[in-house]
């Protein structure tokens, strides 16, 4: 509660400021790819949650608060209710009911291709209008975290979106939400304008008209904010943190976010060949899978100078899978110490006295600062002995090898990726990155390590089953304890959100790392 309280009263605050028909102009790093809100891609979710609603929404440590929802219970175990907010309407006037919530949730369970809802619906039975303000939906075992999940799934009109596709998303025409904006155009590459929605359930937005912009150089981003032509940007990096905090005309705010970059590691193949002896020559077996070497891996990382020098405090040492005030933090699962001694020590229990040749893979367009930490991370671990080699690649060719498909494995030994659950829980992101796959329910959806443990997944079973609040949080730091001790996979640390903005501008800041035009207001005069 100390964490909220400020963003509570900065909210409260903010709501309180007069309407003004202003245009607020936004340079956003990553360029949305389409309107359609249920396609799971995290661009396209920050701006399109302007657009649509959820049932349930979500404060900036991503505990619940009521969206189209009013209210909502679990009758028992299996069967939750959700009351819908009275009179809400979609942008054309038409009201909104069950009907429509029914609707967008089957459509979202049934989207297809990577970035689909399907672990965020996994335990979704059924979905009835009980009547045209109640939906009831049944689920196939208890499932306590199913508000948590409806917090993800935009509720669409059905009338609107019945058989539309991407098309009618881009163009308007399906594009048909109950949020405080609505849709006005989309140019691909470019930009997304919304305005002011005619009405809604909370005060008016004081921004009459937004645009996002797509602007993907950092540099050219910042020079934007700077010369004025932009009024917020996102993703601020940190080797221009000062030039932002030095104007007179602009300022840096910074806080703690959702998305850690872990490293993966291959569980599954006996023979890798990204794992070599001392002369290069091929392995008899995969040194990852000996919990031995995980561990003098895990030791190796000297998270603190990564985060502080690394990425020049843009950046927190992490050890487990969520932060402090967000979902299922675990005060007990601190970040492991840099101990190199230790970690020569535990190469040569586990039968490598000299060391063997490693590459290790990662991204280098994906955040400010990845390669430059998958460069310090290499020469981390050759300093212990494992000698590495190291290549960054574009994030489109580097996710394409590292996930793998259908017919295909994931081709890498040991990678980096950041990663952070749409639902800003704990038990979800390992649910996603590290229980055992299960392409029927989406769990592992992106295991890419294909890591299993009966004993990570029991917890995980049990996780799902609690619904009391505070005991399934516990549950969460049992579930994290098991997959820390085994370094299923390795966290270093959490990326911090960070904006730009013009002086005279205040801003509520996310862990999400969204950029809600609703949390930015023209600041109070002093």
């Amino acid at each position: 509660m100390r964490l909220l309280r400020p963003l509570l009263l900065a909210s409260a605050m903010l709501a309180s400021l007069p309407v003004a028909a202003q245009e607020l102009r936004i340079g956003f790093k990553a360029a949305v790819t389409g309107a359609d809100p249920h396609q799971n891609y995290t661009p396209n979710r920050n701006v399109q949650l302007h657009v649509y609603e959820p049932l349930v929404l979500q404060d900036p440590f991503m505990r619940l608060q009521p969206g189209a929802a009013s209210a909502w219970r679990n009758i028992d175990p299996s069967t939750w209710e959700f009351t819908l907010r009275e009179g809400l309407k979609f942008h054309d006037g038409t009201p909104v009911t069950a009907d429509d919530v029914v609707f967008s949730i089957r459509r979202a369970s049934a989207a297809t291709g990577l970035r689909t809802f399907v672990a965020q619906t996994r335990n979704v039975a059924s979905v009835e209008a009980k009547d045209p303000r109640t939906v009831i939906i049944r689920t196939t075992a208890p499932t306590p975290l199913l508000p948590v999940q409806m917090a993800v799934i935009a509720i669409v009109s059905a009338l609107a979106a019945a058989d539309a596709g991407e098309a009618e998303f881009n163009g308007g025409r399906a594009a048909i939400g109950t949020g405080p904006y609505r849709w006005v155009r989309y140019t691909p590459g470019r930009d997304v304008v919304i305005e002011r929605a005619a009405s809604h359930w909370r005060e008016p937005e004081p921004w009459e008209r937004v645009t996002f912009r797509f602007i993907s150089n950092d540099s050219a981003r910042v020079a934007a904010l700077l010369a004025g032509d932009v009024d917020v940007i996102d993703n601020v990096p940190p080797s221009l943190f000062g030039e932002v905090r030095a104007s007179d005309r602009t300022q840096l705010i910074t806080t703690p976010g959702l998305f850690t970059l872990y490293m993966y590691l291959d569980h599954f193949r006996d023979q890798v060949v990204f794992a070599t002896g001392p002369d290069g020559q091929p392995l008899a077996r995969n040194p990852i899978r000996d919990p031995k070497v995980r561990q003098a891996m895990n030791l190796a990382i000297n998270r603190v100078a990564l985060a502080e020098r690394g990425m020049e405090g843009a950046a927190d040492p992490i050890g487990q899978f969520a932060g402090p005030g967000f979902i299922g933090h675990d005060e007990s699962l601190a970040p492991p110490r840099h101990d190199p001694a230790q970690a020569r020590r535990l190469l040569a229990e586990a039968g490598y006295p000299n060391g063997f040749g490693l590459t290790i893979h990662c991204t280098n367009d994906r955040f400010p600062g990845d390669s430059r930490t998958c460069q310090a991370v290499g020469q981390m671990f050759t300093a212990v002995g494992i000698r590495t080699i190291v290549e960054p690649l574009p994030a489109a060719v580097f996710f394409r090898r590292a996930n793998g498909n259908a017919t295909q494995d994931p081709e890498f030994t040991a990678f980096m990726a950041i990663f952070a659950s749409s639902t800003g829980v704990a038990s979800e992101s390992m649910t996603t990155i590290l229980r055992t796959r299960n392409r029927a329910t989406g769990a592992g959806s992106l295991n890419r390590g294909r890591y299993s443990s009966a004993a990570l997944d029991v917890a995980l079973d049990r996780v799902d089953s609690i619904f009391d609040d505070a005991a399934r949080e516990r549950a969460m730091g049992d579930a994290a304890r098991i997959a820390i001790e085994d370094n299923a996979i390795i966290p270093v640390f959490s990326l911090r959100a960070s904006y730009g903005l013009r002086r005279g501008l205040s801003i509520v800041p996310r862990g999400d790392q969204y950029t809600y035009a609703t949390t930015i207001r023209v600041a109070p005069s002093r």
